[in-house]
């Protein structure tokens, strides 16, 4: 058996690829060569462009990650042939004709939640207030405000932009579910992967469980490279 070494990490919306260090020191260390997507967020198609320009720069099989919105990302761009299996991280997974907000529409925003309405440009953002509680309650203030500072500028219409070929039906998937998540709730993130038979594992942690718990998010990633028999 030969086990996967590649590892490309998705952000999602109101975040940044910063975020993911703690996961990307921990997997580095364990000899996983990492390599972190910087999505524009200006609309799905674009972000899966950016992420099948890293996927393509792979020098074999690759284990794909997407948090959050970056779940629709990798449901897209997960088809690329590099990519061995995929990992959702509190993510959407979007069956074809599906949006994210499909999804996000199922169950009621916690109170926490600070998703805003689109600005005049089309750009949602993270209410300022809101952002600790809402999606890193368990990391420090200072690194969630590093967090809302580094934000990118997401577009509402990725949101309501349908998957057109969902690659979980044809690789294999894994989650992890966070548990105390106040962005997309659990129930919600449960709901999507027992309706993909994605195998998941559930997580005491926030919207952002791979910056709080990222021995544990590693460890559903590793699983998933172990897995994977010698690639075809």
């Amino acid at each position: 058996m030969k086990t996967v070494k590649n590892v490309v990490l998705v952000h999602g919306a109101f975040a940044d690829g910063s975020g993911w260090r703690p996961l990307y020191e921990v997997l580095s260390k364990k000899g996983y060569r990492v390599t972190i997507v910087q999505n524009p967020l200006t609309s799905l198609e674009d972000d899966v462009a950016a992420t099948k320009v890293v996927l393509d720069r792979q020098d074999g099989p690759t284990i794909l990650v997407g948090h959050s919105w970056g779940g629709a990302v990798i449901t897209e761009a997960g088809n690329h042939p590099n990519v061995a299996a995929l990992v959702y991280v509190a993510a959407f997974q979007p069956d074809n004709g599906q949006s994210a907000l499909d999804w996000l529409m199922t169950a009621p925003p916690a109170p926490e939640n600070g998703v805003l309405p689109p600005d005049e440009s089309g750009i949602v953002y993270y209410d300022e207030a809101k952002y600790h509680a809402g999606f890193c309650a368990d990391i420090s203030k200072e690194e969630a405000e590093f967090m809302f500072a580094s934000q990118g500028a997401f577009y509402a219409k990725g949101f309501t932009t349908p998957i057109t070929d969902a690659a979980w039906k044809n690789k294999p998937a894994y989650a992890v579910i966070a548990t105390e998540d106040k962005s997309i709730a659990p129930e919600i993130q449960e709901a999507m992967y027992t309706r993909s038979n994605t195998k998941a594992t559930e997580v005491k942690g926030s919207h952002c469980v791979f910056m709080s718990q990222p021995v544990a998010v590693a460890d559903v990633i590793i699983a998933a490279a172990n897995d994977q028999e010698a690639y075809n």
